[in-house]
């Protein structure tokens, strides 16, 4: 049960860094829409210490696992073309 909890608490934790950092990268876009429209399209955000990257990976065990099914195809998540 305990380590329910844990997971629950890094799944939460990650959850609120992530909404706090696209609250901030919003507010930098839209401010620099305002200042300088012809190169807000090329603004680039550094999430700094609000970014969830260090957290990605940590529970992995078998309800998380990605990979390919029985059937031998992909899953639709590795259909998908990478932006």
């Amino acid at each position: 049960m305990a380590q329910r909890d844990e997971k629950r608490k890094q799944r939460q934790l990650k959850r609120e860094i992530k909404k706090a950092g696209n609250k901030r990268r919003r507010q930098h876009l839209k401010r620099d829409l305002e200042r300088n429209p012809e190169e807000a399209p090329h603004s680039e955000y550094d999430f700094g210490n609000l970014s969830s990257e260090t957290l990605n990976g940590l529970d992995q065990d078998a309800t998380r696992r990605r990979g390919t099914r029985a059937s031998g195809s992909p899953n639709k998540d590795e259909e998908t073309p990478a932006d």
